[in-house]
């Protein structure tokens, strides 16, 4: 049942995504900036980490939870090392997912020739 949630969750933030696009006329980076600040909000609310229990990786995969990553560090470190934690804890965390964009996009670039 745990896969169905997943799918049902992951769907629905991505038709939000849609709608914000179609209906709002947001641009694709309007929209993606739109979702991670929810994703942001809602971990500053304390309400992703139940979010995530409960949709497993339908919360976990789409850009809301970049934001919610984002926060969670931010705030993690902020217990731990006071106001510079709040810096140090946005990298922490996504530094991995960050590094990760950047090398595939560079070895795609390698490999695929733009149409022009």
């Amino acid at each position: 049942m745990s896969f169905v949630w997943a799918f049902i969750v992951g769907g629905a933030i991505c038709v939000l995504g849609q709608l914000l696009m179609d209906v709002g006329k947001l641009t694709p980076a309007h929209t993606m900036s739109t979702l991670v600040v929810l994703g942001a909000i809602g971990d500053g609310l304390g309400l992703y980490d139940p979010f995530i229990k409960w949709a497993g990786a339908g919360a976990t995969v789409p850009i809301t939870s970049f934001g919610n990553a984002l926060v969670h560090g931010a705030l993690e470190e902020l217990q731990k090392d006071g106001y510079i934690g709040i810096i140090t804890g946005i990298f922490k965390v996504t530094s991995a997912g960050v590094s990760s964009a950047i090398i595939f996009s560079f070895l795609a670039a390698l490999f695929v020739k733009p149409k022009g």
